[in-house]
């Protein structure tokens, strides 16, 4: 269930099908007794329920879902947006199928109701909704009812998840097949409630035709990509880590991306610690080490160890050339590197001389962790969330690195145009240090030899999960103590 598909590719899905021998209507049908049938869940038989039609497929769905709600003893009021004769298509024969009155639908139909079903527009929505169609979107918020959305709610849009004018805020949105990007990223995921997919009779083997570039973060993306440690296994092989703290003044975040390197798997962490810093980062670390690095030099010499293969720097670091020093050293080799913060901000001038650096090794990964502020510095353009997948790939393909965009819906993108979008994060997580955590777990991830993209996405679903369990009130220290029991949950449970 891990791919999601954009409207383009769900509607070559139903073209497929309907290609292999489905009919269409026999996919309307599917369609709408699924929202009926969450309908049925949910309320008592008897309930009253107004039905809001548009003129596409959407509007079919819910001429469906009315004929098996009366039949199933619902008080069902159907009623149309604009036209009500303007149906084409299955979703013509779909409210031919429905036999009772339609009403035209204003923002008085929908009062009283107990239930309204929006099948307005879905996920082909081109345009802002704006004008009588607005208004009525604005009556069904405020109506009270349990709002249930056919596909998406109207007024979101199904790639970028953008509210495009009014939108619906429903309680439940009935999508089919798979999820679209839209249910996941902000405000989209705002809007929709609670998401359930439904089988209408799609089979699997599309996604094989369509071949989908986004999915949604879990287990099943990258779980093949990692392992757990064998009983005859050592350290040495779950790989070596080394965190960059910055100096005195701003040791924490470094320490808190080390300590999470090592609660992430990797066999070893050590600290490279500016001359300054020696001693408070002794004072505070038992299980990591720490060595003393002497500016960029020291870093390279400390480097020069190949058992040392993945590297995090940025947190705590500093603004500035002598981060872009120690950046330059960090990446000159074929070692896994991690850069956040601080390492990302001092290019904000010259990102191509970043980007340079990251193409002189290829075929070793490098991750990127900017959340919105960072990103725009970096890349030089406002994050726009109506855009935010698609600036997340360009980004990630002009850098040459995998780029996680950080926020609630936090994108992990590839070079390849691959993308996840994650879903698991705890508003809580907005706290100091939080990214610092998320960058030290990629970083020991990498470390065990996963690539570039699965480590990313990971790390991501990791992180989320620790917050998940660390509740509300956490604060970053808490994290890396709450990857315990989320790699116990992981490690013992196969289906997570």
């Amino acid at each position: 269930m891990a791919a999601l598909l954009t409207p383009d590719e769900m509607g070559r899905a139903d073209q497929i099908t309907i290609k292999a021998g489905t009919p269409g209507i026999v996919l309307m049908e599917n369609a709408g007794r699924a929202v009926a049938d969450t309908v049925s869940a949910r309320h008592d038989t008897g309930a009253s329920v107004t039905i809001i039609a548009g003129p596409g497929n959407n509007g079919g769905d819910g001429y469906v879902a009315a004929r098996l709600l009366r039949q199933r003893g619902f008080q069902v009021r159907m009623t149309a947006f604009g036209n009500a004769s303007a149906q084409t298509g299955d979703a013509a024969t779909a409210a031919e199928s429905w036999g009772g009155p339609t009403e035209q639908a204003t923002g008085a139909t929908v009062e009283g109701a107990e239930v309204v079903i929006d099948a307005l527009f879905g996920a082909g929505l081109g345009r802002p909704i704006d004008g009588a169609a607005a208004d009525l979107v604005e009556a069904i918020n405020r109506c009270g009812a349990d709002i249930i959305a056919v596909d998406l709610p109207s007024g979101v849009n199904g790639l970028t998840g953008e509210a495009m004018g009014a939108a619906i805020r429903a309680a439940v949105t009935v999508t089919f097949f798979r999820r679209k990007p839209g249910h996941l990223l902000m405000p989209g995921r705002t809007h929709c409630g609670r998401v359930e997919v439904a089988d209408i009779g799609i089979h699997q083997s599309t996604l094989e035709t369509i071949k989908p570039l986004a999915h949604e973060n879990g287990p099943d993306l990258w779980r093949w990509a990692w392992s757990p440690p064998a009983l005859d296994g050592h350290k040495y092989q779950r790989g070596h880590v080394v965190a960059v703290s910055g100096p005195m003044s701003s040791t924490g975040a470094g320490r808190l991306a080390a300590i999470s390197a090592l609660r992430a798997g990797a066999g070893l962490v050590t600290m490279a610690s500016p001359p300054d810093a020696l001693q408070i980062n002794c004072a505070h670390l038992t299980a990591v080490m720490v060595r003393r690095m002497n500016g960029a030099e020291g870093l390279s010499e400390i480097l020069a160890d190949a058992r040392l293969n993945s590297i995090v720097l940025g947190p705590g670091l500093g603004i500035g050339a002598h981060s872009r020093d120690l950046v330059a050293a960090a990446l000159d080799g074929d070692r896994a590197v991690v850069l956040d913060a601080d390492a990302l901000t001092s290019f904000a001038e010259a990102p191509d001389d970043l980007f340079t650096l990251i193409a002189r090794h290829p075929d070793r990964p490098v991750v990127l962790t900017p959340h919105a502020g960072e990103f725009t510095r970096l890349f030089g353009a406002a994050q726009d969330t109506s855009f935010k997948l698609q600036q997340a790939r360009d980004a990630a393909a002009a850098a040459g690195a995998t780029l996680v965009l950080k926020g609630a819906d936090t994108i992990i993108a590839d070079p390849d145009g691959r993308a996840a979008i994650n879903e698991n994060a705890s508003a809580w997580l907005a706290t100091a240090g939080s990214g610092d955590v998320l960058a030290g777990i990629i970083a020991g991830l990498l470390a065990q030899g996963l690539p570039g993209f699965e480590a990313a996405a990971m790390g991501v679903w990791l992180h989320g999960a620790a917050g998940q369990l660390a509740g509300p009130g956490l604060i970053s220290e808490d994290l890396p103590a709450a990857l315990h029991q989320v790699w116990a949950d992981l490690v013992q449970n196969p289906s997570y």
